[in-house]
């Protein structure tokens, strides 16, 4: 009986090898393309990391050559003529040519430089046209009407905008500026009690409140700044 069982599973078993080896025969190369594809996507992926290494290392470099003069004139003229490959690597640069047209006091072209950024088709973060809006307006400084920085300014102070508070302290300044002290501290005021206003900025503008000669809001129980 025990040779007979024996017998059975050993044709049992070669039944299945024969099975085995036909499905191979018959659907081997899916796996060999399988293997291929997923051998050939990794190698794919790799070269594509290495070429944007060597693409952010080379506009780095670029960067660096580019400041490595101590005449601002220089650093200017370099960095205007830069393209890099990488579009975080051309933020850089263009905050930095806009940082060094301020040195020389070309405000009007600083504005310039960043409003490019802000409006550029650049694949970026929203939060750098933010920025760089934000620096363009500052950079602008009384040249531009107030209107048209007012206008710039309240785009940016929508509510959960990235820099809304800041725009706030500059709609204040800029309220101050057209001469209507008691409206800057009104914005002052309701800045300073914003539950997400920074240490640093309810400071900044509780002391403006008082040099303009009002006494700044209580928050949580508290006169701000004493």
């Amino acid at each position: 009986m025990s040779n007979t069982d024996s017998f059975i599973e050993e044709v049992t078993e070669e039944v299945r090898r024969d099975r085995l080896f036909g499905l191979m025969r018959r659907y081997g190369w899916i796996a060999v393309l399988l293997v291929i594809a997923i051998v050939g996507a990794a190698a794919a992926n790799e070269v594509r990391k290495g070429n944007a290494r060597d693409a952010a290392q080379d506009s780095g470099d670029a960067i660096i050559k580019a400041v490595s003069t101590s005449d601002t004139q220089a650093r200017v003229a370099a960095l205007a003529d830069l393209k890099t490959e990488s579009p975080d690597a051309q933020v850089v640069s263009d905050m930095l040519l806009a940082a060094h047209q301020l040195e020389l006091g070309a405000g009007t072209d600083a504005s310039e430089t960043l409003e490019g950024i802000a409006t550029s088709g650049l694949d970026m973060p929203e939060i750098y046209r933010q920025i760089a809006a934000f620096k363009a307006v500052l950079a602008e400084g009384k040249d531009t009407p107030a209107a048209e920085r007012r206008l710039a300014l309240e785009s940016l102070a929508t509510p959960g905008a990235p820099l809304a508070l800041l725009a706030r302290e500059q709609l204040a300044l800029l309220t101050l500026e057209e001469g209507d002290a008691e409206g800057a501290i009104t914005q002052l005021q309701d800045l300073i009690q914003d539950a997400a206003v920074t240490a640093g900025l309810r400071n900044r503008a509780a002391q403006l409140i008082v040099a303009l000669g009002g006494t700044p809001a209580e928050t949580n129980g508290l006169v701000v700044g004493q």
